[in-house]
């Protein structure tokens, strides 16, 4: 008998054996913390059953990769967020906890993808990057004064010699700096 294919809406039912082993009952295949964590930056709503009882174990799973990740070195947590956030076990507000971190994080999410849509957008809109065009264009303006033929005397001899190779490199620098500007 074929599997019923999974409907998009629901979750992928992910079953978690006592040996600790995962399996994505999606792909018919075991998988790691790691693939979760990777599935969750994909968006993929997931849900994690203890294979043997059947309970919703996703919490705890999502905790374990948290903390799996805090221990490698990619600290994320303040401590100073930890210890408020181990305080507020057991007080009277305890309750009203939960919606309001998912309330900041999602506001923090749409917030983080604003400024990624600005960035998008290119240098052009940015106001600081307007500015370094500008000094860059009133460098350029100033290197080609300096490097203009005819516009001072040239001088005799060895001096000669000298500024004409000081032109040539003033010019090298010119031209990379006009293929930066672009």
């Amino acid at each position: 008998m074929a599997a019923r294919p999974r409907d998009p809406d629901e979750p992928i039912i992910i079953k978690k054996y006592a040996n600790r082993r995962l399996y994505n009952t999606d792909s018919s295949s075991y998988i790691t913390l790691e693939t979760l964590a990777q599935m969750t930056r994909d968006n993929q709503e997931f849900q994690v059953v203890d294979a043997k009882s059947g309970d919703d174990i996703t919490h705890q799973v999502l905790t374990q990769i948290i903390m799996d990740s805090e221990s490698s070195g990619e600290q994320l947590l303040p401590v100073s967020f930890l210890r408020q956030l181990i305080s507020l076990y057991g007080n009277s507000m305890q309750a009203l906890v939960p919606s309001y971190l998912d309330a900041s994080m999602k506001s923090f999410c749409d917030n983080q993808e604003k400024l990624r849509d600005s960035f998008g957008k290119g240098l052009s809109e940015n106001p600081f990057a307007k500015m370094a065009q500008h000094n860059m264009k009133m460098f350029a303006d100033g290197w080609r004064a300096v490097l203009a033929p005819g516009q001072q005397a040239s001088p005799k001899g060895k001096d000669s010699d000298d500024l004409a190779e000081l032109r040539a490199q003033m010019a090298a620098m010119q031209d990379k700096l006009d293929k930066l500007d672009k």
